[in-house]
Parts: structure tokens; C-alpha cells; sequence
């Protein structure tokens, strides 16, 4: 006997649609259905007829609930599309008070600890996945996305199909990366673990790509096995790659290029955490010794 599902309420079903017609991203989707689930749980009824105060004590319950700044801030973008778009009351909408969110300093590690990275990874698809990372200076979800297809040697670039923001880009493909790739290309066709043309690093099932979990959890257990003292992730990989371009002095417009990077402004944060640059520089202290 199956169980009945519960019929979806025409104003849940209305936001849906509103979402599904600006096509945005599942996952954004998911992040904003929560936000109102989450408002209509605080009220304790359904959020159609919302009022100001309202508003304001839920975003008062959620700094009272520890929520860091970026939790806060999300779970206001998916109730403001809610009163925005799905209400159709914009004014109401502007209560909402974004919090400002403390901009810190990236971890980055040195080109020494990268190859101890990739090094400690446990098989040949770990370690060719963190070489992407890091050599190509890719998202965690841009690498488990790539297809066979999305090398171009010839070019030697990368096909970003889809990257965040919903933009194609090309990355860099450096000869190192290439050889890597190749191996790794050889070596699962032998094994039967890559279909042709299908993804560049799949899954348990090759029909699949790996997920992002499961690479966060292959980075994290070869940053144990290299003894990294700090704290990494796989975008630690994408801000080395950054902050390495940065010291190797390659402009900065460039770099922003190849992260996909919207605004030059995001780029600049590697401007802080590039020491090799720091060092070049003279301290005016200098100039006040005595001859």
C-alpha cells in the first residue's frame, strides 16, 4: 500500500512556478523554499498575510538563534523573492535588512603544501580531480561537471560549461595538467570507469559524475595525509591558484578572467594574502638608516 503525499498548497505551488519561470538554479530553489518554511514555521500559520512587524521579529529570532551573517542573509534573499515576486509586494519587502558580512582573509597555502596535497590523495582520480583544482583554479562543482569533450589540447583550455552564474568560460590547461589528465584518461578507460565522451570523473555509477561531497571529502583526507596544518577545502585550491598567479605577477584582470569572476572587486581580496608581493615591496623604514 503506498502512502498518500500531501497535496502542495497553491501558495507554495505558486512560488514554485515563479521560480521555475526565471529558471533559477535547483539548489537556489531548495535555499529559498526553506527560507519561507522556515517564516511560516515562526508564524505558525501561512505567510500570505504577513505584516511589517512580522517581519521584523523574525529577523530578530534569527540574530537571537546565532545564525552566522551569510545564513541570515540567504534566508532573507529567499523570503524576499517570496514577498517580491510570488506577493507581489515589494514595499513590504524592503523591511528586510541585510546584515553586513565580516570580509576575512582566505586560507592559502604554498606551492610546496599543494603538491603534498595531491600528493596525499588516496587514488589517481583524487589526485588528477585536485590537480584541476588548483592548476585550472576551479570550483569544486565546475571540476565534477567537466566531460572528456571539455578538453581542448589543441587550444589547451578548458570548457566551462555552466559555471556559476550560469556562464561558459574557458579555463587554462597547462602542459603538466595535460599529462595528468592523459594518465588519468588511460588509466580508467583500461578499467572500464569512464564511458567515451561521458564524465571526466565519475561517480560509483560512470553514468554519474563524482559529487562535490565526495571531492570535499578526498581533500580533506589528503590534507590528514600531508599533515597540513590549516584548514582546507577545496576552494583553499582556487584561492592558491589565485594568490600563485598574483605572485607570479600576471595581471590581475587576467586572473579575474579566469576565475569567472563577475567583478574585479572579488579578485582584488588576493592582493592580501599574496606575501610573495609584500616582499618586494621597500618599507619607507628603510630609508631612515644612517649611513
Amino acid at each position: 500500500m503506498t502512502q498518500a503525499t500531501s497535496p502542495i498548497s497553491p501558495l507554495r505551488q505558486r512560488m514554485l512556478d515563479d521560480m521555475r519561470m526565471r529558471k533559477l538554479a535547483p539548489k537556489t530553489q531548495s535555499n529559498y523554499l526553506r527560507a519561507v518554511q522556515r517564516f511560516a514555521g515562526f508564524l505558525g500559520r501561512a505567510p500570505s498575510r504577513v505584516t511589517g512587524e512580522e517581519l521584523r521579529q523574525f529577523q530578530l529570532s534569527l540574530v537571537d538563534a546565532g545564525l552566522s551573517p551569510t545564513a541570515l542573509n540567504g534566508t532573507l534573499s529567499g523570503l524576499k523573492f517570496f514577498l517580491e515576486v510570488t506577493l507581489d509586494r515589494a514595499a513590504l519587502a524592503q523591511k528586510l535588512r541585510p546584515v553586513r558580512v565580516p570580509r576575512t582573509l582566505p586560507v592559502v597555502l604554498s606551492p610546496q603544501e599543494v603538491a603534498r596535497l595531491i600528493a596525499g590523495a588516496g587514488n589517481l582520480k583524487h589526485r588528477t580531480a585536485l590537480s584541476v583544482a588548483y592548476g585550472a583554479g576551479l570550483r569544486a562543482s565546475e571540476v565534477v561537471n567537466l566531460k572528456v569533450g571539455d578538453i581542448d589540447s589543441e587550444r589547451m583550455a578548458l570548457r566551462i560549461e555552466q559555471g556559476k552564474g550560469r556562464k561558459d568560460r574557458y579555463a587554462m590547461l597547462s602542459p603538466l595538467l595535460l599529462e595528468r589528465l592523459r594518465t588519468w584518461w588511460r588509466v580508467a578507460h583500461a578499467q572500464g570507469k569512464m564511458l567515451d565522451g561521458g564524465w571526466l570523473f565519475p561517480g560509483q555509477n560512470v553514468i554519474d559524475p563524482m559529487s562535490t561531497r565526495q571531492l570535499n571529502r578526498a581533500v580533506h583526507a589528503a590534507a590528514a595525509n600531508a599533515e597540513l596544518d590549516k584548514r582546507v577545502s577545496m576552494h583553499t585550491l582556487r584561492h592558491s591558484f589565485a594568490t600563485h598567479l598574483l605572485e607570479q605577477k600576471v595581471d590581475i584582470r587576467i586572473i579575474q578572467v579566469l576565475l569567472g569572476h563577475k567583478k574585479l572587486d572579488t579578485t582584488a581580496l588576493y592582493t592580501h594574502v599574496a606575501t610573495e608581493l609584500l616582499r618586494t615591496v621597500i618599507s619607507p623604514l628603510e630609508a631612515t638608516r644612517s649611513g
